[in-house]
């Protein structure tokens, strides 16, 4: 529904499903949306059918059980219901200096969550203010998507930087500061954050599924490393048996460091491969790949990807300078000099796609690239970008673009799923990439961050892990992607001494048993929206203990990690200490006793089971080992878990050809019956009970088994 507000904008109303609608104002005669629906970040989705109810001072839209009525009078107010309540007020203003102003009614009690990476000191975010801009360190991917545990969810469709005020000046209200031509809103329902998330994802991009080699540990050399450097560390992991999946390389790779330009190439000092030698087998990254690696590349761009990203949507780009007179009057003195047009930009090339240049790397082995935030991140206040957009608009957009394209080419050309990686983002950020936390470590405020951004929609997160401590290498490990980082510097795990490298080892090797399991909620995340790495609010939204716990995540939903604190709370439910065996029943807070060759806790939750895939070196790497399982489940109770697995490669998973692994296990009148699929090969099962069983049987058949009455678990071989 359309009305004119005033000669100046129009008003528009839409429902987009049974739970999500828009309300738009723009300027009369234009059109709502933003870049993000321009190229693609925001799905244009169709009108939904509604029950409309026009009135002398507004309309009012129904789709099932939803709704929103919209008062139009000086400025727009309206309520959004649910179930016959509502859940959310508000009202959009226009001010006489172009900024609009939206303003939320907030109830006693109500938690808000999301905004993306742009505090480190909390993930409940009513009573704060927030600059929604990309900036280096300060805010690497804010998002203006908000949610509260009455049931709504609002995105403010934007790439401008704007403000929010979160209940900070007045605890009952949101008020949002948007300094756009425009003003545009989605506003979503859902019974709990779950939901919500899927919705918002339906919109605005599933996160990415990477290869599954992506799982496994990576490695990144010094930027001083040469060829023997990073043979000799690829060499030292397979020796060492340190499982390690990708060697990455840092500025040092390039002739020139930090080269903005498509003309880069390699250090011929550093990486010294003669002129025959790019394409035979012996050069260093061919034996990278003998030994089982992928490798990675750092990048830095300051390239005008505007051009491509609006050929990308089938628009000619009219290329300033191409369309001079090549030659002066014939009596006329001719100098070439002064016909070519002077920018401040000497790296585009308006003709060609930042990707093209690319492509010769992957032709010699390059797996994907790292996308640095030098100079993404960067202001360009100066800049007119090649889609005629100012940097007022572009520079939270700049980001999106930029991984677009990289995922984008890469697929393109090799058909090959890409793995994006970068620390920057906005709106969307997950349908393409995944992202570290940028330089800043391997800490406690990293934690924080990727926290924020599950509750934002973004699943695939790492840190540069700190392996100077223990506490670093843990958390490390356990998140969706496991990244060491060695920088200028000396992070090669053995050289830690005599207590840091054996934890590193027992860590990396944890880690390479857990791939399957993680990637089985990587492919979660892709399909339904629920991050890989939950704060507790999400796994356990009824617990009102739960709102700021910002020292504990669930990696799935099995396992609960903690770090950087001894103090430990335990949702409702029974918990198993994977380190100890103990049993914890919840909900409980207490002072954790971290093992000494640990660096936090990790819990098994009650009626699980966890599977464990074979160590190897590397994924995909060819072993006799088998699966073990590792069942706790309490008496009369059942537990399952579906082991998701594909080719890890292809996009063939879109057309049918993937595997579902069903485990199953129960514990009824004292016998525990385990179900696991024949076509898996398992080693061993452990089963963590309240008591011993009387018999033990796995796929219907009777198995001998070896109780312990001490921590009262069980192993067999099947």
């Amino acid at each position: 529904m359309q009305s004119v507000l005033n000669h100046q904008f129009t008003l528009q109303t839409l429902a987009l499903s049974d739970s999500l609608f828009r309300l738009s104002m723009f300027p009369t005669g234009g059109k709502p949306g933003s870049g993000l629906n321009r190229y693609g970040m925001i799905d244009d989705l169709p009108e939904f059918p509604t029950k409309q109810t026009r009135s002398d001072t507004g309309v009012s839209l129904s789709a099932g059980a939803t709704g929103l009525d919209v008062t139009v009078s000086a400025e727009p107010v309206f309520t959004f219901r649910a179930g016959g309540k509502d859940v959310l007020c508000g009202r959009v203003q226009a001010l006489p200096n172009g900024t609009f102003v939206l303003e939320l009614d907030l109830s006693d009690g109500e938690r808000l969550f999301g905004l993306g990476d742009q505090t480190r000191d909390r993930i409940e975010q009513r009573g704060t203010k927030a600059d929604l801009n990309v900036r280096n360190v300060a805010s690497y991917v804010p998002i203006p998507f908000l949610m509260s545990t009455r049931g709504w969810g609002v995105l403010v469709n934007t790439t401008f930087r704007h403000a929010w005020d979160v209940g900070a000046s007045d605890t009952n209200k949101v008020r949002v500061l948007v300094p756009d031509r425009q003003f545009d809103l989605y506003l979503f329902y859902g019974p709990d954050f779950k939901t919500l998330l899927d919705r918002y994802t339906q919109l605005t991009g599933r996160p990415a599924l990477p290869p599954k080699w992506s799982f496994g540990l990576w490695f990144i050399c010094r930027t001083q490393a040469n060829d023997f450097e990073v043979m000799s560390d690829a060499a030292n992991f397979r020796d060492r048996n340190i499982p390690c999946d990708v060697i990455g390389l840092e500025p040092g790779w390039m002739e020139k460091s930090h080269d903005t330009s498509v003309d880069k190439k390699w250090s011929e000092q550093r990486f010294p491969i003669p002129p025959w030698g790019w394409t035979g087998p012996f050069n260093f990254f061919n034996a990278l790949k003998r030994m089982g690696y992928k490798y990675e590349l750092w990048l830095c761009c300051d390239y005008d990807v505007s051009f491509e990203a609006e050929r990308m949507i089938g628009n000619q780009v009219e290329i300033r300078g191409k369309k001079l007179h090549e030659f002066l009057e014939d009596d006329t003195e001719k100098d070439p000099h002064f016909f070519a047009p002077i920018t401040h930009d000497p790296y585009t090339k308006p003709e060609e796609g930042w990707f093209e240049h690319l492509k010769k790397f992957i032709d010699q082995g390059a797996d994907f690239f790292k996308q640095d935030g030098a100079w993404q991140i960067c202001d360009h206040p100066n800049r007119m970008w090649g889609n005629g957009m100012t940097d007022e608009e572009m520079h939270n957009l700049y980001p999106l673009l930029y991984s677009q394209q990289m995922v984008e080419g890469f697929k393109n050309y090799t058909t090959r799923r890409p793995v994006g990686f970068t620390p920057a983002g906005w709106i969307g950020l997950q349908r393409f990439t995944g992202t570290w936390t940028g330089d800043t470590g391997g800490g406690a405020k990293t934690l924080v961050a990727c926290l924020n951004l599950a509750l934002s929609g973004h699943s695939l997160v790492t840190c540069d892990m700190e392996i100077i401590t223990k506490e670093g290498i843990h958390y490390g490990f356990l998140m969706p992607w496991a990244q060491l980082n060695s920088w200028d510097y000396f992070r090669h795990p053995w050289l830690q001494g005599d207590v840091l490298y054996p934890i590193f080892c027992d860590y990396a090797r944890l880690r390479s048993r857990l791939v399957p399991y993680v990637y089985t909620y990587a492919h979660t995340a892709h399909e339904t929206g629920t991050p890989m790495m939950r704060p507790l609010v999400l796994e356990f939204p009824d617990d009102p203990k739960t709102v700021n716990v910002l020292t504990e995540w669930c990696l799935g939903r099995e396992l609960l990690a903690t770090a950087f604190s001894d103090q430990v709370y335990l949702p409702a439910g029974k918990w198993l200490d994977f380190w100890t065996g103990k049993t914890h029943v919840s909900p409980e807070a207490f002072k954790y006793d971290i093992p000494e060759n640990r660096g936090g806790g990790l819990f098994l939750r009650e009626n699980s089971i966890l599977v464990l895939g074979p160590l190897v070196q590397y994924v995909g790497q060819k072993t006799d080992r088998g699966f073990e399982l590792i069942v706790f489940v309490e008496p009369e109770k059942s537990a399952v878990f579906d082991l998701y697995d594909d080719d890890g490669v292809s996009f063939e998973y879109r057309n049918g050809k993937f595997t579902v692994h069903s485990f199953r296990a129960n514990f009824v009148k004292n016998v525990l019956s385990v179900q696991a699929p024949e076509a898996l090969k398992i080693d061993t099962v452990t089963a963590y009970l309240a008591q011993k069983p009387d018999r033990v049987r796995f796929n219907g058949k009777g198995a001998t088994f070896t109780w312990s009455a001490d921590q009262n678990f069980l192993t067999f071989t099947p």
